[in-house]
């Protein structure tokens, strides 16, 4: 990251890829500067980064993941599934009828042949990016990885339903003065 008074760039690498986000004057100067120091094409703008494809209109931004959603449908067999509305289904307070409460003892757990912390990844992958929609519920599964049973893999298959439903849902960002990127 190079920052001066009113001007930076910040690259970004992932394995032979790089990204460069920036004021415009200071990224032809990276760039003219790693051309120098380095064998590399410049692409222009990134359209498709890490699963995330990413569209430009004027000076605002649309990030989406429908082709990895797809991906993800089509691993776990849910592609031809019904679509639902609601990442997850209404929740009782009281805790003896909670679904999600710790195994009893006649519970049947399955076994690996039921991919769940692979689902559980795929989901995780969606909710640091743009799917903030399924955050607590993917989380809420996730704890349940060493007792699982036929309910968190139905809670599973009711995610992926609700992402092939809503799977044209963009993170919009607007180019405004008076958003500041900070850390």
């Amino acid at each position: 990251m190079k920052i001066l008074e009113n001007e930076f760039a910040i690259i970004g690498f992932y394995v032979d890829d790089i990204n460069i986000v920036g004021i415009s004057n200071e990224l032809t100067k990276t760039i003219d500067y790693l051309k120098k120091e380095f064998e590399m094409k410049n692409f222009g703008r990134t359209k498709f980064s890490l699963e995330l494809h990413i569209m430009y209109l004027n000076k605002d931004i649309f990030v989406h993941q429908e082709a990895y959603i797809t991906k993800v449908l089509k691993r776990f067999y849910m592609d031809k599934s019904h679509l639902l509305c609601t990442p997850m289904v209404l929740r009782l307070l009281d805790v003896h009828k909670d679904p999600f409460r710790p195994l009893e003892k006649d519970k049947k757990l399955i076994g690996p042949e039921v991919p769940y912390l692979s689902a559980i990844g795929a989901l995780m992958y969606l909710v640091n990016y743009n799917r903030l929609d399924i955050t607590f519920i993917v989380n809420l599964l996730a704890r349940y990885s060493f007792s699982l049973t036929r309910r968190y893999w139905s809670e599973i298959k009711h995610i992926l339903c609700y992402l092939k439903g809503t799977m044209n849902m963009d993170l919009f960002c607007r180019n405004d003065s008076k958003l500041y990127l900070m850390g």
